[in-house]
């Protein structure tokens, strides 16, 4: 099946002129398999629809770019409620100039964050088959979703990279629907 589906994708990345968009990331998407898939599958082209055109990535850098991922401390944010609304604050303005931060003062053991980050390793390492019953993008359906990052209908650069999500909150899945391997 793999290897149906790499030929499909192949045969969507051609030359210039035929070359078809849509047709490469839906055959990417039908086969459920994400970027992981690819390189199982033998294919030795990285596919154009993870071609940015760019290929200087600083061009793509804000003037004023600092490197520093915004930290949200969250020690004493049950305590005081003046804390709380700085904090919502904080995660509020990280969320929309940068899309990720960093939480401090969590109290969650590294071990466990170590677990969750061994177990994401050996859900990806585990068998394209097995990963592909995950393969979901729609949150209304599923609560733990295996997804690429690429859509069929958009035109720019798909970014190279598979992803498990897992909605924990407010209502978490049940312990079935959370690969064995996690």
């Amino acid at each position: 099946m793999a290897g149906e589906n790499t030929k499909q994708l192949e045969k969507a990345v051609t030359s210039d002129s035929s070359y078809n968009r849509k047709a490469e990331g839906k055959a990417f998407e039908d086969s459920k398999l994400g970027v992981r898939g690819l390189i199982e599958s033998g294919m030795t082209k990285i596919p154009r629809m993870f071609h940015s055109g760019k290929l200087d990535a600083k061009e793509n850098l804000p003037s004023a770019y600092d490197s520093s991922v915004p930290i949200v401390d969250i020690r004493y944010i049950e305590s005081d409620p003046s804390i709380r609304g700085k904090v919502i604050e904080n995660i509020r303005s990280a969320c929309h100039e940068w899309g990720i931060f960093q939480v401090i003062n969590h109290e969650i053991p590294v071990c466990v964050l170590d677990g969750m980050i061994d177990g994401i390793q050996r859900f990806h390492e585990q068998d394209g088959v097995v990963r592909k019953e995950f393969y979901c993008r729609d949150l209304e359906k599923k609560k733990v979703l295996y997804h690429s990052s690429v859509r069929a209908n958009t035109e720019q650069g798909a970014n190279w990279r598979d992803t498990l999500t897992m909605l924990v909150a407010p209502d978490p899945p049940k312990p079935e629907e959370i690969p064995e391997i996690c």
